[in-house]
């Protein structure tokens, strides 16, 4: 039953010093607590951790406490701020609400403020899990397999030569001894030495490091005791991995000196198969595009003039692999930073589903969303990589226990495949777009079936505030204590304006966006349970944002060279399935050369 007009509209009253003008400055500094406050709820015994409140509040009873009295607690936030504040959230209260409001609003401020006070370790995440796989959802995963194809090694005066080798390549080499693992890490950390300067892609080199654990993986090899594909291999991790002992920088000014003291899990299972850490790449301060606290990480195709830094935060892995500074990298994802990169240097990237390798010792930027993978110069690449790198490790709670399957020679045929003919009609530009429409008959030719597949009709770009939500409580200390200013983008599209801004989101609105996220989970996996990949541009539109939300894998391969770029193209799976698109994938690169171009390096 709707109230009365007369009860809805609004009676100003004077409330003594409670209705001067709003002061501005304070109504910024407030506005966020409110955000969670003029929804009256009843009192809370938040935690004992929060008993230094100034006003503690009482404990839990069967019935709810009375408000604490106006009279009693001196009011900080007035009834302007309130009335300001509710245009903001969406809602209209009428003078009564307000006046029961207030008293709970203060009293959340107090809340808040000693939440703030609470020492909260940047790598603690929050008391919540989210899962990509819709409840009771089972997946038809092959029991686990893992054998990569045969290859020819190729042939090599000097070790130089073999700087462009994929890791399956490098594998037999080192494998049946016709390489030392010691001086193709001494190969890779020369080239790092003469090309990362100019590509400004090292943040630390690790070459003591790297020459101890080549010499291991030598010695170990002699003896007969094989690891695996990556044994002996060289590679280079995004600087957001905790490395012990070693500078993990998160491309940002205030962590340029900041030194973890364990090692995060991809480091440790990486070490267990055997690669050789010979770098800490660049990365997009805090992950966002390619400007770290040293400048902008460059293009190896196009030194001069292309800036990689607007298309992902994996930068440094992604110039180094295009480079052949190392064997293989690994980066993060949160909306691009794998694909983006990994299409702009002409590389292969991975984006694994979301909980299929372990975040621990990774930097957070958005618990719900960050992801791990390979960055390579082949498509098995990325196969053993992950291989080696996922799996639960009883830290990260979000790691699926369901197994990786990669079987290269399974038929193309046999598999349902669509592609977005939306995306592909879309392109502007008529020499990408008739790339793209050769890959697709090169897809055709490697015997793919390719049907034409929309993506779900939502309203995805809404959503997009929980990847801000997030990254402004991962790097909220730093925005309230100024640090945030210290970082060297300062744009409004830079994260100080973002984490600053992002305090005004409501945690009404938030909460909302996931739910809406399930909604769009479930039409995501009503579209997959018809496909087994689905092909796309690369880095994409509508497509990179909803999966990169729903945390289905997709892995991206150079198509062709427009005006000398890279130019890739997409292959996204069902969830936990990466092995059909990096099947898919595979069929391609060897269906076409692109692979095998690389950039000439005569820059240096």
């Amino acid at each position: 039953m709707k109230p009365p007009a007369a009860k809805k509209k609004r009676v100003r009253e004077s409330a003594g010093s409670q209705t001067k003008s709003l002061n501005r400055r304070a109504f910024v500094k407030l506005v966020p607590a409110l955000g969670a406050a003029v929804v009256v709820t009843p009192q809370l015994n938040i935690t004992s951790a929060l008993s230094q409140s100034p006003s503690p509040t009482p404990p839990v009873s069967p019935t709810p406490m009375p408000s604490p009295s106006p009279s009693l607690t001196p009011l900080r936030v007035t009834k302007d701020m309130l009335r300001q504040a509710e245009k903001l959230m969406g809602i209209e209260l009428t003078d009564a609400q307000e006046a029961m409001a207030l008293p709970n609003a203060n009293t959340n401020l107090e809340r808040y403020e000693a939440l703030r006070k609470i020492d909260i370790p940047l790598d603690t995440e929050p008391a919540t899990l989210f899962h990509p796989a819709l409840p009771g959802r089972k997946f038809n995963v092959r029991p686990a397999r893992f054998k990569l194809s045969k290859v020819e090694t190729p042939q090599f005066g000097s070790l130089e030569d073999l700087a462009f080798a994929t890791v399956p390549q490098l594998a037999e080499l080192v494998r049946t001894r016709k390489v030392s693992p010691v001086e193709l890490t001494k190969m890779y950390l020369a080239r790092l030495k003469k090309y990362g300067p100019k590509l400004n892609c090292v943040v630390t080199l690790t070459e003591d490091l790297a020459l101890t654990q080549a010499a291991e993986a030598e010695r170990e090899i002699k003896a007969g005791k094989y690891r695996g594909p990556l044994h002996g291999i060289a590679w280079g991790a995004k600087d957001l991995f905790a490395t012990k002992g070693i500078r993990t920088t998160w491309g940002a000014e205030p962590y340029r000196d900041q030194v973890i003291d364990y090692d995060a899990t991809v480091v440790e299972r990486l070490r267990a198969a055997g690669a050789v850490l010979v770098a800490k790449l660049s990365m997009g301060a805090l992950a966002q595009g390619g400007r770290w606290f040293a400048g902008m990480t460059r293009n190896p195709w196009q030194v001069e003039e292309d800036k990689i830094g607007s298309s992902g935060s994996s930068a440094g892995p992604a110039s180094a692999t295009a480079a052949g500074l190392v064997g293989f990298s690994v980066g993060t994802e949160t909306l691009g930073s794998i694909i983006s990169p990994s299409s702009r240097c002409g590389v292969v990237g991975l984006r694994p589903t979301y909980g299929r390798v372990s975040r621990y010792g990774a930097m957070g930027l958005s618990w719900t969303m960050d992801k791990i993978g390979p960055i390579c110069r082949g498509v098995e690449d990325c196969a053993a990589a992950l291989n080696a790198m996922s799996g639960p490790d009883q830290r990260d709670l979000t790691v699926g226990d369901v197994p990786f399957s990669w079987e290269p020679a399974r038929p193309l045929g046999s598999m349902r495949i669509g592609y977005l003919k939306t995306e592909f009609d879309q392109q502007q530009d008529p020499e990408r777009k008739a790339i793209y429409q050769q890959a697709l008959d090169d897809l055709k030719s490697a015997g793919a079936n390719l049907e034409p597949i929309e993506m779900p009709k939502f309203s995805v770009a809404a959503l997009r505030i929980i990847l801000v939500a997030e990254a402004a409580t991962a790097f909220d200390d730093i925005t309230r204590d100024g640090r945030v200013n210290q970082l060297s983008g300062q744009e409004p599209g830079d994260w100080p304006n973002t984490f600053r801004s992002s305090r005004f989101i409501p945690a009404v609105e938030y909460i909302r966006a996931q739910r809406a996220r399930t909604l769009l989970m479930r039409e995501m996996d009503a579209l997959m349970s018809k496909w087994d990949v689905f092909v796309s541009p690369a880095p994409g539109s509508l497509s990179l944002l909803i999966t990169n939300l729903t945390g289905h894998p997709a892995v991206a391969v150079p198509c062709g060279f427009p005006k000398g770029l890279p130019q890739s193209i997409m292959f996204t799976g069902g969830l936990y399935n990466e092995g059909a698109p990096l099947r898919v994938a595979l069929a391609y690169e060897r269906a076409t050369q692109w692979h095998t171009m690389h950039p000439k390096m005569d820059w240096a």
